[in-house]
Parts: C-alpha cells; structure tokens; sequence
C-alpha cells in the first residue's frame, strides 16, 4: 500500500477545520490539523510532512510568521496559504515568503484536492526531462537534486522552486525563455500575483550569479528572461 501524503493543516475555524480534514482524509491525506501557529510549529519540527496548508490569520503565531520558521527549516516543503483576504498585498507578500501558492476563501475541497495534487507531484516525481542532474554554468556547479549552487565564493543551499527556475534556465541558456513557459510549467498558472512571484525568484537567481562576470540574467521586456553565459 502507498505511503499516504502527510499534511500540516493550521486553521483556527473549528468548524471549517473540522470539515476540511474530514474531505481530505476521505481523499486519502494523513491530516494533522493545529489551531493556531505556535502549536503547528511544535507538530512540524516533529517532522514527517509533505505538504503544509497555513491560514494567514491566526491566534498565538500569524501564518506569515509560521511560514517563515518553516522555511528556515525546510526550503522544499510546499506551502500553501488559505486565505480569506483579497488584498493584492497580502497575496504577494505570503509568496514572497517563500509559500507556493494561495487559496482564497470560499473554496471547494475539488480545487483544494487539485493544488494539494500539483505541488505533491513536483515534489516526489522526476519527470523524464530532469535526467541531467549537474550543470556547469560559468563559475558555478549546479547539483539539481541535491539544491547545491557551488561557486568560488561557497556554496549556496537553494529552495527548490529556485532550482526548478535555474534548471529551466540553464536548460535554455543563451534563448529567451517566456514568461507564460515559466509560470506554467513552475507555478501552474500565469497570473499576475504568480508573475510578481516569480519576479522575486529572478531576483534572487541574480544575486547568486552576480559573482561571475560571464553570467548574465536578463528581462526581455514583456517577454520573458534569458540566462546569457560569455566566454
């Protein structure tokens, strides 16, 4: 029998929490459910999750906080907010944060099910175009599976959203790579708040590659980006 997925659901409704755990379990889910930040925090440093489900709005520790002492612990984990808010920058401040998607309430447990689904997958499948697994690139080795970017001042341990979007790079050195491709092969869909998203993602890239000279990650306006290496 297949291991069930094991998530870390952190909701202080009650009565949504309740009815939420109850879906996903009927879907298969192991669900540990927490009411509030600081004892979700104790049940995730017990380890053993797939998938962490954060309402932003919560008693004793906010989602935002709890999300970022999860990603000091674990780049790779998928987060996912639930959030009733609609502000466009509370949206992108929780990805911003690190998280991989949002939710907004009212949703239903089919499309909860399905993101739950997309981000499970990314994160235990190896799909056949991920067979090279080292790159070298400038100065820099790039150890894919291991998250490891080596370059002559250390070595910098990456989130695994940033070694997806350096991966898809490298991939296409040198050939713009649009910003439609990007977002819907690493965030599922192109949307404004995943494209502010994977702004922060480029930015970041670039600080880690700005030591060599020969690299450069460029904005093609409107377009897209491109990973351009000199000799």
């Amino acid at each position: 029998m297949a291991k069930k997925a094991k998530i870390l659901y952190v909701e202080d409704d009650e009565i949504l929490a309740f009815v939420t755990k109850d879906n996903l379990e009927l879907n298969g889910y192991d669900v540990i459910h927490s009411l509030n930040g600081k004892a979700a925090l104790k049940e995730f440093r017990d380890g053993g999750f797939d998938l962490c489900l954060l309402d932003v709005m919560l008693p004793e520790m906010d989602g935002f906080t709890l999300a970022r002492e999860i990603r000091t612990r674990n780049q790779e984990i998928p987060l996912l907010f639930l959030t009733a808010k609609s502000l466009k920058e509370d949206k992108i401040a929780g990805l911003q944060l690190g998280a991989d998607d949002y939710i907004t309430k009212p949703f239903s447990i089919e499309e909860l099910v399905l993101k739950i689904e997309i981000f499970l997958k990314r994160k235990f499948i190896i799909t056949g175009d991920q067979k090279q697994d080292v790159f070298n690139l400038g100065e820099f080795n790039f150890e894919y599976s291991n998250l490891l970017l080596r370059g002559q001042e250390g070595e910098k341990k990456l989130t695994q959203k940033e070694a997806d979007l350096l991966k898809l790079l490298i991939e296409q050195k040198n050939k713009i790579v649009k910003r439609s491709t990007i977002l819907e092969r690493l965030w599922g869909e192109n949307d404004y708040f995943m494209g502010r998203s994977m702004d922060v993602f480029i930015s970041r890239l670039r600080k880690y590659l700005k030591a060599d000279p020969t690299l450069n990650l460029e904005n093609i306006h409107g377009v897209g980006f491109r990973l351009n290496e000199s000799s």
